[in-house]
């Protein structure tokens, strides 16, 4: 499954640092981790299980920084079965 430009959208913000999110999107149950700078790089989604894990697919992101700081690459990866 491919990631939504909408979804995208919202896992480009800045959260707080060193947390895990969770929230709803158009029907289904995200929550990713984030990094020390609160950028999402571990997500899941799908359907929230009665012991709060995401019954669905996991993504990983790659983030590559140039020396000066500027963004150079920003990927979703999908890593398979989340349970």
């Amino acid at each position: 499954m491919k990631l939504s430009e909408d979804l995208l959208k919202k896992l480009a913000k800045h959260y707080e640092p060193s947390s895990m999110v969770d929230l709803t999107f158009k029907g289904n149950d995200v929550s990713f981790k984030t990094d020390e700078v609160g950028n999402p790089v571990l997500l899941f989604i799908g359907k929230r299980t009665d012991d709060g894990n995401i019954r669905g697919e996991r993504y990983a992101r790659r983030l590559k920084f140039a020396d000066d700081g500027t963004l150079v690459k920003d990927h979703w990866e999908l890593k398979g079965k989340a349970t």
